[in-house]
């Protein structure tokens, strides 16, 4: 039986540098299989403990505290240990653009040129579902900044990951209705871009609540604070298991 597991590279928000960038990868048995976005300090925390960059990854959107570390992810997948083996990215086809425009709009991305930036990847342009070795996984729009510019992802009857975003009950109740783990950010206090403990209290059932475990919160002291409030909140490093992926309905 295969074992699935989401280890958290990073938790916390923009400004909250010591909790890292919120960063994730799913784990088959014990290998990482599949990463979720890459900042700067959460590519650090990836590097640290698996020695070698990431080889699959899904952007959900491109705030820099979620694709800050492309510069160096593209030194590695350039000329490191595997070179001939672009990184796979999955992004949502309308941040495929603006993507562009925050890491791979740049005169000769290395001094000598002869390299484009996206000669290092290969990106997968992806709408509301994609493949990824051999598992169907999809995707769906959240309430973050200017619509259509933030996604989160789901493994069907195993993990939803919403990403930076607003509450989105009417989102849940479609893309987590298989008893998966909600992977959702959170702060203390909710903002026109975030989520707060507030919301999810007025916004959310008491079932939907019991599947939630928070990050991307901005300190440690919030974590602790939330934790009081009955939440599971997610620290650097964690490893949470997961259950098995099953079939998209």
């Amino acid at each position: 039986m295969t074992d699935w597991a989401l280890r958290f590279q990073g938790v916390g928000g923009a400004a909250a540098v010591e909790l890292g960038s919120a960063m994730a990868t799913l784990e088959r048995d014990g290998e990482p299989w599949l990463t979720i976005d890459c900042g700067g300090e959460g590519l650090s925390s990836y590097l640290a403990h698996y020695g070698n960059i990431p080889r699959a990854l899904f952007i959900t959107h491109t705030h820099l505290d979620h694709v800050g570390g492309f510069e160096r992810l593209f030194i590695g997948a350039w000329f490191g240990q595997q070179p001939g083996q672009p990184v796979k990215l999955y992004v949502p086809a309308p941040v495929v653009p603006l993507l562009h425009q925050r890491v791979g709009d740049y005169p000769n991305v290395l001094a000598e040129g002869g390299v484009n930036f996206w000669d290092a990847f290969h990106l997968v342009p992806v709408s509301n579902a994609f493949w990824h070795d051999g598992m169907r996984l999809e995707v769906f729009p959240v309430r973050h900044h200017w619509p259509d510019t933030a996604f989160g992802l789901r493994l069907p009857s195993s993990l939803v990951w919403t990403g930076d975003t607003r509450p989105i009950p009417e989102t849940l109740a479609r893309w987590a209705n298989d008893g998966e783990l909600i992977a959702h950010e959170c702060s203390w206090a909710g903002n026109p871009s975030h989520t707060g403990i507030d919301d999810l209290e007025r916004e959310y059932s008491p079932e939907l609540q019991r599947r939630l475990l928070l990050y991307h919160y901005g300190s440690i002291e919030e974590g602790r604070k939330m934790a009081k409030c009955g939440y599971r909140v997610a620290h650097p490093g964690e490893v949470v298991e997961l259950p098995a992926p099953g079939s998209a309905r």
